[in-house]
C-alpha cells in the first residue's frame, strides 16, 4: 500500500447502522469488527483516494500470517457486512 494513503492522524471511527458488529479501533486508520459475542470478525481499514475515502474489509489468514482483502466498499456497512 502506498504510504500517502495511510493517514498520520487518526480518522474518526465510521459510524456504523445500528446492528450486530460494532468497531474497535487498531491503528490510525484500522478497527476491529467485533460481532455481538466479542467475537472478531475481522478489519475495517479507511484508505483515502482521490475518488474519496474507500473502506476495506481484511480477514486475517494464519496459514500465510497476514490479511487478505475481501473487498473496497463506499460505505463502512457494506464492508462490513462482507466480513459476516
Amino acid at each position: 500500500m502506498n504510504a500517502a494513503a495511510v493517514p498520520a492522524v487518526p480518522t474518526a471511527t465510521p459510524r456504523l447502522s445500528p446492528g450486530r458488529e460494532h468497531l474497535v479501533r487498531a491503528a490510525a486508520a484500522l478497527w476491529r469488527v467485533v460481532d455481538a459475542r466479542g467475537r472478531v470478525r475481522g478489519h475495517l481499514r479507511a484508505v483515502e483516494t482521490p475518488q474519496g475515502v474507500r473502506y476495506r474489509a481484511e480477514r486475517y489468514r494464519p496459514a500465510t500470517a497476514g490479511f487478505v482483502e475481501v473487498g473496497a466498499f463506499w460505505s463502512p456497512d457494506d464492508a462490513v457486512a462482507a466480513l459476516r
